[in-house]
């Protein structure tokens, strides 16, 4: 159904025929100008829209005297889920058609008002439901051309993917222009691997009157990505730029760009053609104004394309070179196969560690695992030594790598660390939160959740990075995730890991278990998990570390029978128990899975040693006996 836009009555030409015509002043930064002004930063500028109208009408006027011929909403976060932040999203209607009125009244006659719509993804992980967000985009839509807008700029998408989204909801509703802006993470390219040239002509053919870029860089920058890109004939084409890149000057965050800048680079951003100019974050009415005085009584020069360019899309990517050994999941497809948990130490003294991984090595592990600061307790970089010890001991590592240390930029940068290393085995788990751990004081950060990170690892297995940068490289990361069957309602957590499996899991690393009850549980649960389980298994190292681990510890369980047979036994007599206990569960265990997880406790690694020369024996009798 189309949205008929309110009439009015106004001397202005119709926006959609006018646009092409002339050059046209946008107007600038909303949210940078009113922090500026001393609103506190984490206030929602679209609530003020109902809280404080009078300061949203004032910067609307400020920048239409300051120029402006476009005046947009304040209503670039005014979408359901962004305002679900706040507990306001009861208020999404109401938000965006107060903001289109207040918009006129502070555009007055001559201006026209266009209604902001932002990316409601705004560089969040590449995961979403395309339906839940055609509905927020057809909401947010719908209030602003009820309230009778001139027009639709969708901006600050930096993935092609969801601005086509929104334009393909959006473009049935009415037939006043839209407007698409893209912001690049780099320059001449979106966040999602395609280039600007293309982006043009797939929102052109959408059904997009204007295209261009606006936002994360500056007049420069934006610039230089015009000049090397294709803009299709017969469509508008804007640039809203940042005043600059966002940095720390006198003790404070500011934009560095001044207004005297700006007008000179908008001479030259006309030279490329753009018929729209305005500002991003941190412009301000001066800016605004600068740029007005700029192009006064100037007419829009034609676009001039350069030539094309043989570069894609999808730029070829050099392959790697082919694994050296098998990786676990090759091998347990094949045989037993042992992996051994091994922490980093929490000093800085390695050589007894890397004795350790040593012996583990010659006992019969196929690889050795190290957590990645466990219980949210200070160890050594798992990267470092994994590194170190695959140098000196041979032993192949097999990393944790947590969801709660380390941001998405040091996410990409740790992995390509590891991929440098040759470390490409690594098990992905979310990290328990730091507040149970040596430096509770500090934070978790979970950027993304588990499946989140599984899936961006496989994406730079494809030569993508993270941020949609094709990479010269492919990664070759065999991904593991964890599994607890020790929950009571072990089919919830199935559900969970068949979810992991399709976030890209190669294999499975359960929490410990401690009877052969267990071990058929978890066999018959996991039977339709198509990728191999490696079933975990730790021996106690007496009655206290047993008492510990199941009234303490979540996620472990240790059966009563277990319980008894630990009462009263500590030091070496408690670990030769556990020792005991545990090859008493892999005589059955070898028998239902082949992957094997062995998970060595408090460094003891002479326990896990001999449980895996144990193993190695139970196999070889195995394959005598033909069973």
């Amino acid at each position: 159904m189309r949205i008929e836009r309110k009439e009015e009555k106004s001397l202005r030409p119709d926006l959609k025929e006018a646009l092409s015509h002339r050059l046209w002043v946008g107007d600038g930064a909303m949210s940078t100008y009113l922090y500026q002004q001393g609103i506190p930063v984490g206030v929602c500028p679209e609530e003020l829209t109902l809280t404080q109208p009078e300061w949203i009408i004032d910067v609307h006027r400020r920048y239409r005297e300051a120029g402006a011929a476009l005046i947009q909403t304040n209503t670039y976060g005014a979408n359901r889920d962004r305002l679900a932040r706040y507990g306001i999203e009861s208020k999404t209607t109401r938000i965006n058609r107060e903001a289109a009125a207040l918009a006129r009244r502070g555009a007055g006659d001559e201006a026209y008002v266009l209604g902001s719509i932002g990316s409601i993804l705004a560089g969040r992980v590449l995961h979403y439901s395309e339906a839940d967000y055609r509905d927020m985009y057809e909401e947010q839509a719908t209030a602003l051309l009820y309230a009778g807008v001139d027009g639709l700029i969708l901006e600050t998408f930096i993935d092609l993917k969801e601005l086509v989204l929104a334009l393909e909801t959006i473009r049935p509703l009415t037939d006043v222009p839209v407007l698409c802006n893209l912001a690049m993470v780099e320059v001449g390219r979106t966040r999602d691997g395609h280039l600007l040239s293309d982006a043009f002509q797939v929102l052109q053919q959408k059904g997009a009157d204007a295209v261009g870029l606006n936002c994360r860089l500056g007049p420069l920058e934006i610039e230089r990505a015009l000049k090397q890109t294709q803009v299709p004939e017969g469509i508008a084409l804007a640039a809203y730029p940042n005043a600059g890149r966002l940095g720390l000057y006198d003790g404070e965050y500011q934009y560095k760009s001044t207004p005297q800048y700006f007008g000179e680079r908008a001479l030259s951003l006309r030279e490329q053609g753009v018929q729209i100019i305005g500002g991003c974050c941190g412009t301000t009415p001066e800016h605004i104004k600068a740029i007005n005085a700029a192009i006064a009584g100037l007419a829009p020069l034609p676009r001039i394309n350069p030539a094309p360019s043989t570069q894609t899309g999808t730029q070829e990517r050099i392959h790697i070179q082919p694994r050296t050994r098998p990786s676990v999941v090759d091998q347990v497809k094949e045989e037993t196969t042992v992996i051994i948990e091994y922490d980093s130490p929490k000093d800085l003294d390695i050589s007894q560690y890397l004795r350790g991984a040593e012996e583990l090595t010659h006992a019969g592990a196929d690889a050795i695992t190290l957590a990645d600061n466990s219980m949210a307790t200070t160890r050594m970089s798992n990267m470092a030594l994994g590194a170190i010890m695959k140098e000196r001991t041979g032993a192949e590592p097999l990393v944790h790598i947590t969801c709660r240390d380390r941001n998405l930029i040091g996410q990409q940068s740790h992995l390509m660390g590891l991929h440098a290393l040759g470390i490409d085995q690594i098990l992905v788990v979310t990290g328990d939160p730091t507040r149970i751990g040596d430096l509770p004081g500090s934070s978790s950060i979970y950027d993304v959740t588990s499946f989140d990170l599984i899936r961006m690892v496989k994406q730079l297995n494809e030569g993508i990075s993270f941020s949609g940068r094709p990479l010269k490289q492919k990664a070759r990361f065999v991904v593991g995730t964890a599994f607890n069957p020790n929950v009571a309602k072990i089919e919830a957590a199935v559900r969970r890991l068949h979810k992991k499996v399709e976030a890209g899991a190669d294999f499975v690393m359960t929490q410990p278990v401690y009877d052969v009850e267990s071990l058929h549980r978890v066999k018959e649960a996991t039977k339709d998990i198509p990728i191999p389980i490696f079933i975990g298994i730790m021996p106690l190292t007496g009655h206290r570390n047993a008492l510990f681990l199941h009234h303490e510890l979540p996620g472990v369980k240790i059966p009563d029978p277990v319980m008894q047979r630990m009462e009263g036994k500590s030091g070496a007599e408690g670990r030769e128990e556990g020792v005991a206990i545990a090859q008493a569960l892999l005589d059955e265990a070898v028998k239902l899975f082949q992957g094997i997880y062995l998970i060595t406790p408090f460094h003891y690694w002479e326990m896990t040693a001999a449980l895996t020369r144990y193993i190695r024996l139970r196999t070889q009798q195995n394959v005598v006996s033909g069973s």
